[in-house]
């Protein structure tokens, strides 16, 4: 009889207590016939959400489930992080699954996550689709992103989107199975393998861009990232980071955005994707006064996306990446464990 991979699912908690509770039930209901352990780490809330989390476990008696406080809230890379290196303190799973905790998993999702890396042995990372409450399919499939592809998303214009249609970062919701560039980290399952060999987050990310920089460092290693169409998850979307409600952007989606072109091309090619951006971004909006077309951009985008470049300085652009599994040092977050 062969043996069963083993796996880690991590959920990262920011002020979501209940939504988290939710998303505990159902990833706990897809693992029952998966040799499964789950973490839910709080990123420092600071609203009592730690202690209902310790609470409910407790009184559910939730087996195998364990609730890590991060201590400080570094963000999703750092958050999700500290999960991996509390689960795999004991004993290393051969997979390690990242799920949001506004993310509930539908029948089959997770065990089609690990079939698909299984069967798949170069494949490093296995990600859902994602639809809405309602049914609606989630953008969550994409290219890397580059000079053209900055330039084409901003200029918005039917002839250069086709023109540069290699290049265009969202690849549509795919009808089957199959490699991409790199997925939403909404629900990702990583070979346990592969992090070993190309580390963790890098926590230099707060939010955004993480996921793209985690993938891409596992493409160039080798390892590609596949679309797992049988593997279906409901996602609310924003609520932690209230994406939904903003009018600007924040600071922190700039400089994530200056960092990893930066990181991987270096800062003359981060300047240049920056000009690619405001010049598709001036085009559009040429066209969008001229048609009179509503506005697509938060307020005072281009501007805060030239502030950004301008003020960059130069950074350590290998960023702490959290450790290597084989080398994991003792874990100090308070840990409240069911047995």
């Amino acid at each position: 009889m062969s043996r069963k991979p083993t796996l880690l699912t991590i959920i990262l908690n920011y002020k979501t207590a209940d939504m988290t509770l939710d998303a505990m039930a159902a990833a706990l209901r897809e693992m029952q016939d998966l040799n499964g352990r789950l973490i839910v780490v709080d990123n420092d809330s600071q609203d009592g959400s730690f202690e209902q989390l310790t609470q409910e476990v407790a009184a559910r008696a939730w087996a195998g489930v364990e609730v890590v406080q991060s201590g400080h809230n570094g963000g999703f890379g750092a958050g999700n992080n500290v999960g991996v290196l509390a689960g795999c303190a004991d004993e290393i799973p051969d997979y390690i699954y990242i799920l949001n905790s506004d993310a509930f998993v539908d029948k089959g999702a997770i065990s089609a996550l690990v079939e698909a890396l299984e069967t798949n042995p170069d494949a490093g990372f296995a990600g859902s689709y994602i639809h809405g409450p309602e049914g609606d399919a989630h953008m969550t499939t994409f290219r890397f992103p580059s000079i053209f592809s900055e330039f084409e998303g901003a200029a918005r214009f039917g002839p250069i989107s086709r023109l540069l249609a290699q290049y265009r970062v969202p690849l549509g919701v795919p009808d089957t199975t199959q490699e991409v560039d790199w997925l939403a980290g909404a629900s990702m399952m990583m070979r346990t393998s592969v992090l070993r060999e190309i580390g963790l987050f890098d926590e230099q990310f707060f939010l955004y861009f993480e996921e793209t920089d985690l993938c891409r460092r596992a493409a160039l290693a080798g390892y590609p990232t596949l679309f797992v169409r049988e593997s279906e998850v409901t996602h609310i979307g924003s609520v932690s980071t209230g994406m939904k409600t903003w009018t600007r952007m924040p600071d922190y989606w700039f400089k994530s955005r200056q960092y990893y072109f930066t990181k991987n091309h270096g800062a003359v090619y981060a300047s240049m994707a920056t000009v690619a951006h405001v010049a598709g971004g001036v085009l559009w909006r040429i066209r969008a006064l001229i048609q009179r077309k509503p506005q697509a951009d938060p307020d005072h985008f281009l501007q805060d996306l030239v502030f950004h470049n301008l003020r960059a300085t130069p950074t350590n652009t290998g960023g702490k990446t959290g450790c290597k599994i084989p080398q994991i040092p003792p874990v100090s977050h308070t840990i409240g464990e069911v047995q």
